[in-house]
């Protein structure tokens, strides 16, 4: 008998490669088999505009042939800089089509932001919207190792020399499937998240991490039936709003694609009833304004679930949410981007007794809350959560110093500071990392912090959060001037981070202090600077 012919990459050894093709769960082939399964069922909806599960698979199809013709191999990495519309599904879709790494970029980010992801991931093409091509033609010269760059949009040429047209090669491209087979062990993407040393760290994530996660969440919400429909408002480069279109392609169900912009709460109201939404998840400032927005209408939703997301829970505004919608199961979802993303969910039939916590950790995920020594602390004591199980990330990407501290003692750090009662419900009390949540995005004072010390008014500089009453909470720059006589004001750091920081992580306020409070050890005691400002402690 001769011996099996080796399968690609994330295959058993010795396994063949049709065994590996024929049980693959990776993302490109889970769009394959609804395709073939039910071509003419509602995958994807965006802008008045939908796709179907056999459009959307002849178009990743096409995309993967696009980046192939291209010199994009299985593992290269291809960055996505792009809003929320089918485009950038198709792109996503078909990168894993092609055993790709997608790398997606926040379109917030400043150019020479978006140039370090770039060059760090050591991505080969680039696809972009259209209004985000002159950040496109600025990063450009600054990633010499860059190749092609596809602009979605009429004209390539704002994004530089050189920059082709999306559309015009996706339709042209033979939209059969690629000679390709991808396993779910495969590396799926690179989710970038802010770094404290002030430069972010490339999560990387296979495609069985985001499965694992996607069953999790399918367990904590028992969501079984194919006519789910998703509202998904979050961004697509962000991990909640990958996950959410992840999970319920998945299912083999639908997910409405939100173009992101100003939030219009009458608006997301209005999606919801003419969708027929069962399940959908905002952020803190968002649920806010749907709240005051309904008042004490109570329209007919076919909401099953509601789920809150991307920072501790709000007591009074979750009060608020129950009596909005009567009847519908709260879910509050707690997780980071190194974990793919939830780690706990507390469930509606806790709702009420355990409000405020984030709840117990979910199917596959194991936590422990230990002290600096990896003893586990005792119920009530705060110490660091640290986290096991299929969904952990594959590492750091080129960081193997990082990787390594990140799993020390054979568990991942998470860097929150919680506490769990007696029953095992966790509450988050602090970030160790000092992270910042505003609307949704999370920001690390230390990379705030090096963007303001260039300035030459400023001799030193500590960041907090402080609360806010749109955004949940924003950056306070605690600064010690230069020159006592001529301090910085808040328009002077503005101007000068312009070109430095996305706008999101641009302090809000200043205040003016003769010297920041500092340990024995000689580093700055940020709850002191909380508790002076307004930040807590």
């Amino acid at each position: 008998m001769a011996a099996p012919t080796p399968g690609p990459p994330g295959h058993a050894v010795g396994e063949p490669a049709g065994i590996a093709a024929a049980r693959s769960m990776a993302h490109g082939e889970l769009l394959a088999r609804w395709a073939r399964s039910r071509p003419d069922k509602v995958a994807f909806v965006a802008e008045g505009r939908s796709a179907t599960y056999g459009q959307m698979d002849r178009r990743a199809n096409a995309v993967a042939r696009v980046l192939e013709a291209r010199g994009v191999q299985r593992g290269d990495r291809v960055a996505v800089l792009m809003g929320n519309n089918l485009e950038h599904v198709e792109v996503l879709l078909g990168a894993f089509r092609l055993g790709a790494v997608a790398v997606p970029i926040s379109f917030r980010l400043a150019p020479p932001e978006a140039a370090f992801v770039v060059e760090d991931s050591g991505s080969s093409v680039l696809v972009v919207d259209d209004a985000f091509a002159p950040t496109a033609a600025a990063l450009r010269p600054l990633c010499p190792a860059l190749g092609a760059c596809l602009v979605n949009g009429p004209d390539p040429s704002r994004a530089g020399q050189g920059a082709e047209g999306y559309s015009a090669a996706v339709d042209a491209a033979d939209d059969s499937a690629p000679g390709v087979v991808v396993t779910e062990h495969d590396p799926a993407c690179i989710m970038y998240t802010s770094g404290t040393t002030g430069r972010p760290k490339g999560a990387l994530l296979s495609h069985f991490n985001l499965l694992m996660n996607s069953y999790n969440s399918l367990s904590a919400q028992r969501l079984f039936e194919d006519d789910e429909v998703w509202y998904g408002v979050l961004p697509l480069f962000h991990i909640g709003g990958l996950n959410g279109i992840l999970l319920y392609l998945l299912l083999g169900a639908t997910s409405v694609i939100v173009p992101l912009g100003r939030f219009d709460p009458a608006k997301a109201v209005d999606d919801l009833l003419d969708h027929r939404v069962t399940s959908c998840c905002f952020v803190q400032m968002q649920w806010s304004e749907i709240v005051d927005h309904l008042g004490e209408r109570r329209p007919p939703f076919s909401l099953r679930r509601i789920v809150w997301g991307t920072s501790n829970a709000v007591v009074p505004l979750l009060e608020a949410m129950s009596r909005v919608f009567p009847g519908v199961p709260i879910y509050n979802f707690f997780g980071q981007t190194e974990m793919s993303s939830v780690t706990c969910v507390l469930p509606p039939e806790q709702f009420t007794a355990k409000m405020g916590s984030v709840g117990r950790p979910v199917l596959s995920v194991e936590a422990r809350i230990v002290d600096d020594r990896m003893h586990d602390v005792a119920p009530g004591e705060v110490g660091e959560i640290v986290y096991r199980g299929p969904t952990v990330m594959r590492g750091y990407w080129g960081m193997p110093e990082a990787t390594a501290d990140a799993f020390a003692g054979g568990w991942f750090h998470s860097g929150d500071l919680c506490r769990a009662d007696d029953e095992g419900y966790i509450y988050v009390v602090d970030r160790k990392k000092d992270m910042i949540i505003s609307g949704g995005e999370n920001i690390y004072s230390a990379e705030v912090e090096a963007a303001l010390a260039a300035h030459p008014g400023v001799a030193e500089v500590a960041v907090i959060g402080v609360p806010h009453e749109r955004w949940g909470e924003t950056p306070l720059a605690v600064v010690v001037p230069a020159d006592p006589g001529r301090p910085p004001t808040l328009d002077d750091l503005l101007a000068h981070c312009r070109e430095r920081l996305a706008s999101y992580k641009k302090p809000t306020g200043v205040a003016l202090v003769d010297a920041l409070p500092r340990n024995a050890a000689g580093k700055v005691v940020k709850p002191e600077l909380r508790r002076r400002f307004g930040g807590g402690g």
